[in-house]
């Protein structure tokens, strides 16, 4: 039996701790709760919010209907065929947690990806990446609930239709409900360190032999480095997603600022570093009222006074609307808004 939860406080399912409450609020941790709680929903005409870890979102305001928090867990190995293996995760297992996991069954894959916060479920969503390694490269498939069939639907690699930080989970918002994931990693380390930073770090280690739980180790003190811990800096990550630009614009503008980091695409577009833009323009270590910018990684919003949504989103406008009168670029938020 579903238990309800009513005029619930979002702050602890929430990064950027904002304070503000939830109509209704219910937690599942299976297929079955899952349908059992939207069936409420539509029965009694309430929208319906589906959160995982909270920290790719903006609450702007409360949020009515119901909020549905997914607790599913679970984690497997499901095929072995040579060196890949192919592992199932639920949608709510923590997604660092699951990295760890594949680390300790001697698996390769995830090592860029660890402690990147979040759940398994909002993982493909987001199509999450970090230091040269996206979700797309490892995903073989996974299955979501279609709200508007009541199927379960099995979507492959191509049918995910995975871009730059997004997917056609994003792009069609709210119909599908992920619920377990499946990857495919490897028993012989397939490193990925050509990303500058991890590069360097991997090059001061002076070992030849491929090690992936170093690598892990080594983008774990990355991270820790420039992003501020969510639990003691209220944040929500990468608060912008990096520009693609036209490849003359980016040449103009490598005319025009010579020490701007570009980095060329196999379509032709040439993606900007957005921290290098924000930065650039003096907002790196911005403080307004309780919301500000992060004094290490200006990509980084932070809340450690308390603010509220609608304070989050008011900086992050007067940043994307000075970095556009700069640079002629404009900016796309990362999280979505929930709340308004």
């Amino acid at each position: 039996m579903l238990t309800l939860e009513t005029n619930a406080e979002l702050q602890p399912f929430n990064t950027m701790a904002i304070r503000e409450r939830a109509e209704y609020l219910v937690r599942v941790e299976s297929d079955v709760e899952l349908r059992e709680a939207l069936a409420q929903a539509d029965a009694r005409g309430w929208p319906a919010t589906l959160l995982g870890g909270g920290s790719n979102i903006v609450v702007a305001g409360p949020v009515s209907g119901l909020v549905v928090v997914m607790c599913s867990r679970g984690r497997r190995i499901l095929q072995r065929r040579g060196s890949d293996v192919l592992i199932e995760a639920e949608a709510g297992e923590n997604w660092h947690r699951l990295v760890g996991w594949s680390l300790d069954l001697g698996l390769s894959g995830l090592e860029n990806l660890a402690l990147i916060p979040g759940t398994v479920g909002a993982a493909p969503v987001q199509n999450i990446g970090a230091y040269g390694v996206e979700v797309r490269d490892l995903f073989d498939s996974l299955d979501a609930l279609d709200r508007e069939t009541g199927e379960i639907r099995c979507f492959t690699r191509d049918a995910c239709d995975f871009a730059y930080r997004d997917s056609v989970f994003k792009r069609a918002a709210g119909r599908f409900v992920i619920l377990r994931v499946r990857l495919r990693l490897h028993t012989r380390a397939q490193l990925r360190v050509d990303y500058a930073p991890l590069a360097a770090a991997w090059a001061s280690t002076g070992l030849s032999r491929p090690d992936a739980r170093v690598v892990a180790e080594l983008v774990m003190s990355i991270r820790r480095s420039k992003l501020p811990d969510p639990a003691v800096v209220p944040n929500a990550g990468s608060f912008f997603k990096n520009p693609l630009v036209p490849g003359l614009a980016a040449d103009q503008l490598a005319t025009r600022f010579p020490a701007m980091p570009q980095f060329p695409q196999a379509d032709g577009q040439v993606k900007l570093a957005a921290g290098w833009l924000i930065d650039q323009a003096g907002w790196k270590g911005y403080r307004e009222g309780p919301v500000g910018v992060h004094s290490e990684q200006a990509l980084v919003l932070v809340n450690p006074g308390g603010g509220s949504g609608a304070e989050v989103l008011g900086l992050a406008e007067k940043i994307r609307q000075d970095v556009f009168q700069r640079y002629g670029v404009m900016l796309e938020q990362e999280p979505p808004v929930v709340g308004l």
